[in-house]
């Protein structure tokens, strides 16, 4: 949290919009815990709702409609009134937000790796040829299918919990995760090894919290400020420079990380098709002191990506699903 002056009223009553998962509830008590010390007469409370991208699990999230039907149900109960903020992950929300919406707050980052976990091996590289490996994520399926093309990788849709059950009935060998959601719910231990950001380049925001208002709301901006983590706010808006300069989206292998080395941000993203045959890398670092150096940083790191033949590959696989081509 940082110090800024608040310059509205503390709030009577606050309604924060979450999926109903374990781990979208944690992240929205985790909120509504720092709301409550900030503001102790505040009445929070927590909306729990069920999404549509919770809802299908038979399909890859590619083929029903992207990351979006994570938070339109959320969206929509802030548009009516029943809420006045949501809680994302931020590496679920679509690269722009409908109109008369917007990001009030970036909270701090989490480990922002991928985990390999499994029951019986202790790494990708101890996986015997054919074992399979489930996970949701085109960007950890074109890595796993361009790195070890010997493994099998499948499908695996479902909360957390659901994830971790079926590896534990025998349905994988292994399985890849984000670090922070085992994390943030006590299941650290699980992880058998975390995976370098150079071998699994994460999603833009992954490990990130966001907090999505009405755009017509500055009282609620005012009191969100204090939950604002600058240094995890223009990573993040670096990360999703790239990935909105190229139309990406959960149809697309694409992975973006920013960190930080003083005051000069590294950003490196790539793009690759789902099997892994074709790839694209760029990474560069510049001094970073706000948005407009953030965005600068992504859109360098987007034009070398295209240079590399990136936007060919975005565009053939938004022709395979029958969508438009990138602009």
């Amino acid at each position: 949290m940082n110090s800024e002056t608040l310059s509205a009223a503390p709030p009577a009553k606050l309604v924060i919009a979450s999926r109903e998962s374990r781990l979208a509830m944690w992240q929205a008590e985790f909120v509504r815990d720092a709301l409550r010390k900030l503001y102790p007469s505040c009445d929070v409370q927590i909306l729990g709702m069920t999404t549509r991208g919770d809802q299908i699990l038979d399909r890859t999230l590619s083929k029903v409609g992207g990351k979006g039907l994570f938070v339109k149900e959320l969206e929509n109960a802030l548009a009516d009134g029943r809420a006045d903020l949501a809680v994302h992950s931020l590496k679920d929300v679509p690269m722009a937000l409908p109109e008369g919406f917007l990001l009030a707050a970036v909270m701090e980052r989490e480990d922002p790796r991928d985990a390999f976990v499994s029951n019986d091996f202790d790494s990708l590289d101890a996986l015997p040829a054919g074992s399979v490996v489930g996970t949701a994520s085109l960007r950890r399926e074109a890595m796993l299918r361009a790195r070890y093309p010997d493994l099998v990788v499948a499908p695996l849709r479902g909360n957390l919990d659901t994830r971790l059950s079926k590896l534990d009935r025998g349905d994988f060998a292994a399985i890849i995760l984000a670090s922070a959601g085992l994390i943030r719910l006590g299941l650290a231990a699980r992880i058998r090894a975390s995976l370098d950001v150079e071998d699994s380049l994460p999603a833009a925001g992954q490990g990130a919290l966001g907090i999505e208002i009405l755009a017509g709301r500055p009282d609620l901006q005012a009191w969100l400020a204090p939950l604002k983590h600058e240094p995890t706010r223009l990573a993040v808006e670096a990360e999703r420079a790239v990935s909105r300069a190229l139309g990406g989206s959960c149809d697309v292998p694409l992975a973006a990380h920013a960190s930080w080395q003083g005051e000069r941000m590294h950003l490196a993203s790539s793009v690759s098709m789902p099997d892994g045959s074709r790839a694209a890398f760029a990474q560069a670092s510049a001094p970073v002191a706000s948005d407009v150096d953030a965005l600068a940083l992504g859109d360098a790191v987007a034009r070398s990506l295209v240079a590399q033949g990136a936007r060919a590959v975005v565009d053939e696989l938004a022709a395979a699903r029958g969508a438009e081509p990138a602009a």
